[in-house]
């Protein structure tokens, strides 16, 4: 397939790019576009056949769900049974944003949209490439990141090449993401709400919306064999590079004491060695480490959003380098630390040790 690729400048977008990608997707293709969390891949929810595109061109499995995209809260009406009374809070106050709610499905939308499951998941994006694009389409767009199934998300336009062109009809580069991590999840058909996933819609700032808020266990230990997900990125893999990443946690000079003897050991002996570190710590490797090991910061410990913004970033970074072996400390987890860890964790296959 020919993947058409096209640059756009947010702050003046072109109205005929949009258009096209908007016929693309009503007539059952698939396009690729930012958000401000991270690039999705875009079909017509309620496209069946559409919905099986995605999941091909991801390598993805049929039961991961994937999120109904909508410009308008109107849009809901032929997505969902019911709006319960937490829904509507939480729309009032952070939609369009970050944050995905699961709705039971109305008959509307295909169980091959849903993965199976008798809910949808809807989100409202901030972003305005998004935005005129589902307007355009006129539909709602169902779109999973725009990456290989189970790779680091993408969070630039050319992560978005590397992964999907060839398997699409067409890409939207919109230049880099605002947040860089992908929407907090909470499932409303319940009461309490449940959290799904974690992101920048963190625990503290939904609790104090909706007053009572639960979270799912499976989100905090490695999924079971024949779990059934509710929510994307509950049950595979995800986010995770080429290279084997092991994450340590403990007192930081402990953890960089233990890090730099492991990365030396693997660099002395040839391999291809990274270290996944915060600016706060680039001084405890300083003059211990093997010159061929590529040590990079996240970013300030106190500003976790630049954290955050950078991770998938580095992963991809590493796999362009051939970096067999990765070594990373870990992060704090308090508010938007716990999506952060909650990525990094899944990034490493659950691989995390004290030190």
């Amino acid at each position: 397939m020919n993947t058409k690729i096209v640059k756009i400048d947010m702050n003046n977008i072109d109205e005929s790019v949009i258009c096209e990608a908007g016929n693309i997707i009503r007539e059952g293709g698939l396009v690729a576009f930012p958000t401000e969390t991270v690039y999705g891949l875009g079909a017509n929810a309620l496209d069946e056949e559409a919905a099986a595109k995605v999941y091909a061109a991801k390598g993805r499995p049929s039961d991961n769900p994937l999120i109904a995209h909508i410009c308008d809260r109107k849009m809901l009406a032929s997505l969902v049974r019911d709006i319960p009374e937490n829904a509507e809070k939480l729309m009032n106050a952070f939609w369009p944003g970050p944050l995905t709610l699961i709705f039971r499905k109305s008959d509307n939308v295909p169980r091959g949209t849903t993965g199976g499951l008798d809910t949808v998941a809807v989100r409202y994006p901030d972003h305005p490439i998004a935005d005129r694009l589902i307007k355009a389409a006129g539909v709602s767009i169902a779109a999973p990141s725009a990456n290989l199934s189970g790779k680091p998300s993408p969070t630039l336009g050319e992560h978005v090449v590397d992964d999907m062109s060839g398997r699409i009809d067409m890409i939207i580069d919109g230049g880099m993401v605002g947040m860089g991590l992908e929407s907090t999840i909470i499932d409303v058909t319940t009461d309490p709400p449940l959290v799904l996933r974690p992101g920048f819609i963190t625990y503290e700032m939904a609790k104090g919306v909706v007053g009572q808020l639960e979270i799912d266990q499976a989100i905090l230990t490695k999924p079971e064999e024949g779990f059934q997900p509710k929510a994307p990125g509950m049950k595979y893999r995800h986010y995770a590079p080429t290279a084997d990443y092991s994450i340590y946690k403990g007192e930081a000079v402990k953890v960089a004491e233990h890090i730099a003897f492991l990365a030396n050991e693997k660099a002395d002996a040839g391999m291809k060695v990274g270290i996944i570190t915060a600016d706060q710590h680039l001084k405890l490797y300083k003059g211990r480490l093997n010159e061929k090991i590529e040590v990079v910061s996240l970013g300030d410990l106190d500003k976790p959003e630049t954290i955050a913004g950078k991770l998938f970033k580095a992963l991809r970074d590493f796999d362009k380098c051939n970096t067999q072996f990765i070594f990373g400390e870990a992060f704090s987890e308090d508010n938007v630390g716990w999506a952060i860890m909650n990525r990094l964790t899944k990034a490493a296959g659950y691989n995390i040790m004290d030190v």
